[in-house]
Parts: structure tokens; sequence; C-alpha cells
């Protein structure tokens, strides 16, 4: 086959051609992105991971968990923190494995347009913290019910649409704060260090800051998103913690994905 016959077949695939004249659709390169966080075996151990800590949470809600009543909000709360942890290590492998194993070359050689490459990671990111979240709710339903049988009590079916709501959005913005810090350092060790930073010693500095200085102890909130998307897990959420949410997302999601992407796009790839 001369090479003038196999362009003529790429083309007419849908594939990229050596002239950049054809992109694939959306939908495949999520596709791909999604292979990508199954495939890799970091990626893989994650969601294994996620999977065994969200039944073992279940499991343990389900034999030592139950009182008066199988209370279903409170076996999907308490999914919350794992998740938290979890879920955003795998949007930051999503991002930066590339860079890492310096795979960013053939896929923007194939795919030269990097915002849609970008896209296409976030995208596939959604869709892996929202099944991710649909199945801990699912998981959780089958712990209320065989915790109802197990210990002759009724089951609650008390998780509102509003604490559902807020359950997946504090996963998807959780999420958010590591595909931001992903695109922003573009390799895997140092951005999951600055995640767990984020998440664990963030709001330990919040603490003992709001504990000396009346200011911080005040406003903190407006700037501190992890002790923010805590304050979600209440039962009640005012009309102050949804505005201090919204200034804490644009510090802690939106400059870091401005920044990266900035420097993703323009950077030399090597």
């Amino acid at each position: 086959m001369t090479a003038v016959d196999q362009a003529a077949r790429t083309e007419a695939a849908g594939l990229p051609t050596l002239r950049g004249t054809t992109a694939p659709p959306l939908g495949r390169l999520v596709g791909v992105e999604l292979r990508k966080v199954r495939d890799t075996r970091a990626g893989a151990w994650l969601l294994v991971t996620i999977a065994l800590v969200v039944l073992g949470i279940v499991a343990m809600g389900t034999l030592w968990g139950v009182g008066a009543t199988a209370s279903f909000g409170s076996f999907v709360s308490v999914q919350v923190m794992p998740l938290q942890l979890l879920v955003p290590m795998v949007a930051v492998l999503a991002v930066t494995g590339e860079w890492s194993q310096r795979g960013a070359l053939t896929t923007f050689a194939l795919v030269p347009r990097r915002g849609r490459v970008v896209g296409a990671k976030a995208l596939a990111v959604l869709l892996v913290t929202l099944a991710t979240a649909a199945v801990g709710v699912a998981v959780a339903a089958v712990g209320i019910v065989v915790g109802s049988a197990l210990h002759d009590a009724p089951a609650a079916w008390d998780l509102t649409a509003d604490q559902a709501a807020r359950f997946l959005l504090v996963t998807v913005l959780s999420a958010s704060v590591g595909f931001a810090l992903g695109v922003l350092i573009r390799s895997s060790a140092p951005a999951l260090v600055a995640y767990l930073g984020f998440v664990l010693v963030a709001p330990m500095l919040s603490a003992i800051a709001a504990s000396y200085v009346a200011w911080w102890a005040a406003h903190g909130l407006w700037f501190d998103l992890a002790t923010t998307l805590q304050a979600f897990s209440a039962p009640q959420v005012t009309g102050e913690t949804w505005a201090q949410l919204g200034t804490s997302t644009l510090l802690w999601v939106g400059v870091p994905l401005a920044f990266g992407l900035r420097g993703l796009l323009r950077t030399e790839i090597r």
C-alpha cells in the first residue's frame, strides 16, 4: 500500500492526518482518555482501592453502624471524606500520566489541538467521578437493606435531594482541584503531594491560623476550599456558605487551571 493510499484510508476513518486536517471526534477522545485511566497500573489500582474503601465503609456501617434505624443519609455521608481524598488522585493521574511517562509527545502529535485533549481529559474525569458517586450511593442502598434485615431495624430512606446534590458537588469539586493541580504541575508525584497538602494540611493550618488571628477566624472560609467542602456535609447550608464556596473554588480551581492551561498550551513538548 502506498503512502497516498494509507493517508486516504486514515482520513476516511476520521483519524488525524499528518497535515492535521481531520481531528477525531470528542467522544472518541473521551473514550481514549477513559481507557488510559483504566489501563494504567496506578489508575487501575486507585479505582480498585476506591471500590474496596466504599465496600469497607458500607460493610462496617451494616455490621456496627445500625441503631434504632438504618439511615440511608448517614451511610452516604460517611463516604464523603474517603471519596474526597481518593477520586482527585485519579484526576491528577489522568492529566500527569502522559507527561510523567513521556506520552504527551505522541498524544499531541496525533491531536495537535491541545485544548481539545485537555477538554476530553476533563470530561473523562467527570464521568469517572459521577460513576464513582453513583456506585457509592448504590452500595449504600444495598447496605441499608442488609443492615435493616440483619438488625431487625426499620430502614430510613432519609437522603434528601439536597443532600445527594451536595454529596455529588463535594466529590466533583474535589476532583476539580486534583485536575487543576495536575494541569498546573504536570508531574504525578508533586501534583499528588500538592493535593494531599490541600486536603490534609491546609485545613489544619487554617484551623491553627483561626485560633491566633481573629480576621482569619472570621473570613478564612472565603479562601479555604477544603474546610468549606467539609461544611457542606452539615444538614443545612446557608447562603454565605455558598458564597464562600464560590470564592474558594475560584482560588483553588480557577486560578491554578488558568495558569496551568496557559503553560500547557504554550510549553514545548519533548
